[in-house]
């Protein structure tokens, strides 16, 4: 006879049911207590990385702006003393006509007297306003007199009339450009006074100013800075190697005016590397500055150099100053690092604590567990005693549960009937509140812009507004009488329906967006090319549900583009293509992207049902609605429909009409499925 071998004590299998259940609990608990603090330490973490970040922000906005401040304090000094040297002599020109021998030197019969005693005087007021040069131009544009006559570069005899201030001079004006000389070959600063003889302008005087002093007071600023005139073309500049260059475009037009108006000699100015990154920073809406990267300004610069211009209205200049922001960057970077080791700390501190709490909450636990063993095992001894008694009342009771249970089934089978009822009522439910969250959402916007353009005075758009609003609340009325209707619900109506049409009504509602976001839209689609056999206003819809989740997709990417476009397949069907520049759908997921309350947007985005929904509308229309990855990256949902070909030879299914709906105007067009992010525009 062989004996059983012992089981032993620590063996899970051996102890009684009760305590393999008490066992089972107690490790589900420790798993959740597990899972509970693996939760509050990944809180933790990302609390204690948002307070460096919201500091680091914090620390880099304040910084930033407190060097705009000071930059600009810089750009008013600078500025005004720039204005001060420049035009301390811009009344002297129209001085020169006072002197009679000037006026007679421009009279038709002058003589080389007049001209010696002119030039004469030209020298001496020239010596005593350290100008660079002063001279006189005859109506032909001719220098007649000048400062430096007699001199290896005089400009005696020299034609100036192709210069933009003897122009305007000669127009009546005062001129007042840069440009370097012609026959000097040195920049220099121009103004240039008519010279009127009874009330008709026979010449024009003209002074040099030197730009040297401006290049001493660079030091002013204490950072790189450049002077552009009003072809934006760098003319003055801390940096020698920035001169000459161009921070606007330069068409032909003014390569051309370049070369007849020689302000540069032959040098035709380059483009600026950073110009493209300048040319909004010298507008009213750009006080601030931009910021650049610093390479692009050369060799020296700092890794992003914030960009600031002020414009010098008399002499049609802009001063721009680059102050290097690294300094500032490394600072919130401090602040940020500071802050969220003073947060990890204070974490720590409440860890602590909350640790010694738990102590205290385990000991008082251990003595109430004790106080209920003994009070579980009197209340025992006192089942046992009574259980005779009650076992005949519980025979008497199982009698009348059994009755009771007979006339629960039948209730159960009555309120089963109702259930499905229910359940049909909510399907049906689901689809509805996907469809009145489009006209809820376009009503919600419509209305805000609306009392905006109200306060604009713009009535037409107020009123276009309005009747969008108007025509919405009647196709929300539509969908609720739907709802009513229930067991009848009427299909939609197929009509021969432009696909190219249908994408441009869509893409009405998504114009702002696309410009706010930099977004490339691509759209091939050619109206009349492409017809189909639907419902337009269901497939304007599907068309909406599939470029907001397109325009989603490429939001983060590195290249923004969406490409729509239409193609025969050959066998009397039409597709309509939807692709995105974006990530691409993962693998494992393509199996599941049109199942309902399925999404990948993040929580609180979307219900999960707009692909599932327009999957059943394509359906509905003899079509196919598929997605599927692009090799070169990105992913493209394709709608297939049935050719309206004009034989019209196409069958309709049982119990379409032939009728058709009327075309609608881009205003009539529904919003957006609540899948899409993007609210409707005005």
């Amino acid at each position: 006879m062989s004996l059983a071998p012992a089981a032993s004590p620590d063996d899970p299998s051996s102890a009684p049911p009760s305590s393999r259940t008490a066992l089972e609990r107690v490790s589900a608990r420790d798993v959740l207590s597990r899972s509970r603090r693996l939760m509050v330490g990944l809180l933790a973490v990302l609390a204690i990385l948002g307070v460096g970040v919201v500091s680091y922000r914090a620390s880099w906005n304040q910084g930033l702006a407190g060097i705009r401040t000071n930059a600009n304090h810089r750009l008013d000094l600078f500025a005004s003393a720039l204005e001060g040297m420049l035009n301390r002599l811009e009344h002297v020109p129209a001085t020169i006509q006072l002197n009679r021998d000037v006026v007679a030197l421009l009279q038709p019969r002058s003589g080389p007297a007049s001209a010696d005693a002119v030039n004469g005087f030209l020298r001496k007021l020239n010596a005593q306003l350290g100008s660079m040069a002063v001279y006189v131009i005859n109506e032909r544009g001719y220098v007649v007199a000048s400062s430096n006559a007699g001199e290896p570069l005089s400009f005696i005899g020299e034609d100036l009339s192709f210069r933009p201030y003897f122009i305007e001079a000669l127009s009546g004006q005062v001129g007042r450009h840069f440009a370097i000389g012609h026959t000097s070959k040195q920049p220099g600063y121009y103004l240039a006074n008519p010279i009127r003889d009874q009330g008709r302008v026979i010449g024009v005087a003209v002074i040099k100013i030197s730009l040297a002093p401006v290049a001493e007071a660079w030091s002013m600023l204490g950072v790189p800075a450049f002077i552009t005139d009003d072809n934006q073309v760098i003319i003055l500049s801390s940096r020698p190697d920035w001169l000459y260059q161009s921070v606007g475009d330069q068409g032909l037009d003014k390569v051309v005016d370049f070369q007849i108006r020689q302000l540069y000699l032959n040098t035709r100015p380059r483009r600026f590397a950073a110009s493209t990154a300048l040319q909004g920073a010298s507008s009213p809406d750009a006080a601030d500055g931009v910021l650049v990267q610093g390479r692009s300004l050369g060799a020296g610069q700092g890794r992003t150099v914030l960009a600031q211009a002020k414009s010098l209205p008399k002499m049609h200049w802009h001063l721009w100053v680059f102050t290097d922001v690294d300094p500032v960057r490394s600072q919130a970077f401090t602040v940020g690092l500071l802050s969220a080791v003073a947060a990890g700390f204070v974490g720590l501190l409440w860890l602590a604590l909350a640790q010694r709490q738990r102590l205290v909450r385990h000991k008082l636990a251990a003595r109430h567990m004790l106080e209920r063993a003994n009070a579980q095992l009197e209340a025992k001894v006192a089942r046992r005693t009574s259980a005779l008694a009650q076992t005949n009342e519980r025979l008497r009771r199982e009698v009348a549960e059994r009755i009771q249970t007979e006339q629960n089934l039948r209730e159960a089978q009555d309120e089963l009937v109702q259930a499905a009822k229910l359940a049909v009522v909510g399907q049906m439910s689901a689809g509805i509140t996907h469809e009145l969250a489009q006209p809820i959402g376009a009503i919600r916007t419509l209305s805000g812009n609306s009392a905006e353009f109200l306060k604009r005075g713009d009535l037409p758009t107020v009123d276009s507004n309005l009747t969008l609003i108007n025509r919405l609340a009647d196709q929300m009325g539509d969908i609720i009488q739907s709802l009513k209707a229930f067991a009848r619900k009427a299909p939609a109506t197929p009509v021969a329906t432009d696909m190219a049409q249908a994408v441009n009504n869509a893409l009405l509602l998504f114009m702002a967006r696309i410009k706010k976001d930099g977004i490339t839209l691509v759209n091939d689609c050619v109206e009349g090319q492409a017809l189909v056999w639907c419902d337009p206003n269901r497939l304007e819809q599907v068309v909406v549900n599939l470029i907001g989740n397109a325009l989603d997709a490429v939001r983060d990417a590195p290249e923004r583009r969406v490409h729509v476009y239409t193609e025969h397949t050959g066998n009397q069907r039409v597709c309509l293509v939807v692709s995105d520049s974006g990530c691409g759908i993962p693998a494992e997921l393509l199996p599941r992207m049109f199942e309902p309350f399925f999404t990948t947007k993040p929580r609180g985005v979307g219900l999960g049902l707009g692909l599932h929904i327009s999957r059943d509308i394509i359906r509905a229309f003899r079509g196919e609605l598929r997605a599927e990855n692009q090799p070169e990256g990105g992913a493209r949902f394709i709608v297939e429909l049935p050719e309206r070909t004009d034989a019209d030879v196409t069958p309709l299914p049982p119990g379409w009409t032939s009728g058709g709906l009327p075309s609608r105007r881009p205003a009539d067009l529904p919003p957006p499925l609540p899948d899409s992010d993007s609210p409707p525009p005005p």
